[in-house]
């Protein structure tokens, strides 16, 4: 283990809203990175040395706050050589679910997808896997964030504080967004009127809305996936993009620093040998 992600998720399994197959007491993280110790005997994709990184529910053994972590073969990817550790360690549940909500949209030229809260990690790699099919992408951030989203792909950004902003946003879509994401707490339900009729909204917050005219709407929970998680991970490098973390820690300081995530903190990663 050369680094292990601290997120959200991470309270949803301490406290019991997140099943990940093993009961307390135990080893919390479900995302990871590191170096290949060794491999079984049917695994052809990796050796030891390989540099990679997981993000891995059900847990096989423990969590990734460890010196060691088990990990189906099937949802390990290869780390991009210019990808920073900490940052493999961080990336891998947000990439995927990024990946994951964008599945379900069409993309292309004639879309456009609004991602609202896309100032936090998830919400900012929605905005680049969105503006990677193609798609036209607005969203939602604070000021102070708008250059970063922007960067992300984003053609402009809406301020969320402003009481009007969904005003201004119906105005580059008059007729609806044909996708729109949710990565916003408690906002699910009050974006399903700037959907186009039969469009999709998907969220990643576990409060989708009921539909309505013909509305697709899809509560994304992130789900192992080696194969995508490298393909999105060699994008995003390309692309010169990453993602901010916010602190690290050794092993010793991983519950001090949930806590601050818990509390908004952003993304911490624990370094296990550090």
């Amino acid at each position: 283990m050369r680094a292990a992600g601290i997120g959200n998720w991470d309270e949803l399994v301490r406290i019991g809203g997140w099943d990940v197959g093993i009961r307390p007491p135990m080893a919390l993280g479900v995302e990871a990175a590191g170096t290949v110790r060794d491999v079984g005997s049917r695994v052809t994709r990796f050796a030891p040395g390989d540099a990679v990184l997981v993000h891995a529910a059900p847990l096989r053994d423990q969590g990734a706050w460890a010196e060691l972590f088990l990990a189906n073969a099937a949802d390990v990817a290869a780390k991009p050589a210019d990808l920073e550790w900490r940052v493999a360690g961080a990336l891998p549940v947000p990439l995927l679910t990024a990946i994951q909500v964008v599945a379900g949209f069409r993309g292309g030229r004639d879309e456009t997808v609004l991602v609202h809260g896309a100032a936090g990690v998830t919400g900012g790699l929605i905005v680049a896997m969105a503006s990677a099919t193609g798609a036209r992408v607005v969203a939602t951030c604070s000021p102070r964030a708008a250059r970063r989203v922007r960067g992300y792909g984003a053609s402009e950004t809406f301020d969320y504080r402003n009481p009007a902003w969904r005003d201004q946003a119906r105005l580059r879509a008059p007729g609806g967004f044909g996708s729109v994401a949710n990565a916003a707490r408690g906002e699910a339900a009050g974006l399903i009127a700037l959907v186009a009729d039969g469009g999709r909204l998907a969220t990643i917050t576990g409060d989708p809305p009921r539909s309505e005219r013909g509305v697709a709407v899809t509560d994304v929970y992130v789900a192992p996936d080696g194969v995508d998680l490298e393909a999105a991970a060699a994008d995003l490098v390309a692309r010169g993009l990453s993602i901010a973390v916010a602190g690290t820690c050794g092993l010793g300081g991983a519950a001090a620093a949930l806590e601050r995530v818990a509390r908004g903190g952003g993304a911490y990663v624990v370094l296990p040998t550090g």
